[in-house]
């Protein structure tokens, strides 16, 4: 039976109950139906019931036979009466569902410390102004923004993101070419669908990334094929037949270094002899310590670059919010309704009011210390592991001797440090020599756990 709702004028307007009160007469139907959404957990101890009035008002039925059925479930321990405060769900046990067999092999519970990069210092989040422009922008939107609106996103957030993404990143972003989705994997599947229905099979990839993406790659219906590496990265000359190739030129994840000139020349070249495309992962564009910021490669051609950009690094992953900037021929492929509308007038707000330039530069900042407090404490206390990568990004990478790495991780554990070593982000199919590192993602910690989780990669290390 359809839910049905509470029209009574007294305390009890509004309270919503679902019942199905089948069985040969109305009151044992009644009956069994209340005891078993208490008996299965659906109705909580402590809730209250409606009325017996409103109840049977909602159902249709005489108000006695509900009376009768509360006083039933009273009687036997169900339900509670008092004068004053209604009729409620008792307070006593009840079975939950049935649960799953445990495995043999158990999982570890969460380590005190975490060096795995991915996520900024969730603590940092500028709360306060997150509200504040939440308010000023819902304080002026207009009603017609609350719809459904344009499947690419607010054309509030996509003309901010298009003066943004060109003032800062290089990226030659109109605001009809823009998309917003709910972060970069949304992004990425999209396109891989979109691909997939223009007849493409395969997908270059770099032969480090993360599984994540090449698994939603793969479920599109699309072949990931990882690119050869040598001492200067990627070898984009080396693209072949492929459809599409997916790299992060700025700051390659996870091995930091960005793409050489003479290569993303290569990669733009093979895009305009083959009709190819590139999508360009941004993901940490923002943040660059000791030389000038890279350029995005969609500048050097729009027409077969798609440019990727998430909120996931520079404010926190929780908000789901990414966009692309397309080539014009592929915007008619890619629609979503994914968003929220909030986010994005929030998001619109934050960029227009300068306040996410302010909130960048204090990252920075800050991730830039960190970085310097990694460099001495290695220096002081592992001299001989080289580390790479820092000139950009929240991460960096920790090479060590060939055999360790996994003996590393574990030593970490031991010391309540989380971290991945470089052969977690190794494509399965990759012939890349093999490399013993650690990939430390130092904006991961909040302030006051980033001296304990230095501390304990100090004693990891060998």
């Amino acid at each position: 039976m359809a839910e049905r709702r509470s029209t009574s004028r007294g305390g009890l307007q509004g309270i919503d109950l679902h019942l199905d009160p089948a069985g040969p007469g109305l009151r044992r139907g009644l009956t069994d139906a209340l005891r078993e959404a208490v008996r299965s957990g659906r109705l909580a101890a402590g809730t209250r019931l409606p009325s017996s009035r409103s109840l049977a008002g909602d159902l249709g039925i005489a108000r006695n036979t509900v009376a009768d059925a509360y006083a039933d479930l009273t009687a036997e321990g169900w339900l509670t009466a008092r004068q004053g405060s209604g009729t409620r769900v008792a307070d006593r046990a009840v079975p939950g569902p049935p649960s799953r067999p445990v495995s043999a092999r158990r999982t570890p519970g969460r380590l005190p410390y975490s060096l795995i990069p991915g996520t900024p210092d969730l603590a940092s989040f500028p709360r306060a102004g997150w509200l504040k422009a939440t308010r000023r922008a819902l304080a002026a939107a207009p009603h017609e923004a609350l719809g459904y609106g344009d499947p690419r996103g607010l054309p509030e957030l996509r003309t901010a993101l298009a003066g943004y993404l060109a003032r800062v990143r290089g990226v030659r972003a109109d605001p009809e070419r823009v998309v917003v989705c709910s972060g970069f994997a949304h992004g990425l599947k999209l396109l891989s669908e979109a691909l997939r229905a223009r007849g493409a099979r395969t997908l270059a990839v770099e032969p480090y990334g993360l599984n994540v993406h090449w698994d939603l790659v793969t479920r599109a219906g699309l072949r990931t094929t990882p690119l050869p590496q040598d001492a200067a990265g990627t070898r984009t000359q080396d693209l072949g037949d492929a459809d599409a190739v997916l790299l992060s030129p700025a700051h390659q994840f996870p091995l930091g270094g960005a793409l050489r000139p003479e290569r993303r020349a290569a990669v733009v070249d093979w895009a305009r002899r083959g009709g190819g495309l590139i999508l360009e992962d941004d993901y940490d564009g923002e943040f660059r310590y000791d030389r000038q910021a890279v350029g995005a490669l969609q500048d050097i051609d729009p027409d077969h670059v798609v440019y990727l950009g998430t909120a996931s690094k520079s404010l926190a992953p929780g908000l789901r919010l990414g966009w692309m900037v397309l080539p014009p021929w592929l915007v008619p492929d890619i629609t979503t309704h994914s968003v929220s509308v909030v986010e994005q007038l929030t998001l619109a707000e934050f960029l227009t009011s300068g306040a996410y330039d302010r909130h960048v530069r204090a990252a920075r900042l800050r991730y830039r210390r960190r970085r310097d407090a990694l460099v001495r404490a290695l220096a002081a206390r592992a001299p001989d592991v080289r580390i790479t990568g820092i000139a950009a990004g929240l991460h960096a990478v920790l090479e060590l001797p060939p055999g360790t790495e996994q003996s590393v991780v574990q030593a970490a554990a031991w010391q309540g440090l989380a971290v991945h070593g470089l052969t977690f982000y190794r494509h399965p199919d990759t012939d890349t020599t093999q490399r013993d590192a650690l990939v430390v993602g130092y904006g991961t910690p909040p302030d006051h756990a980033w001296a304990g989780a230095l501390e304990a990669l100090c004693r990891a290390l060998p």
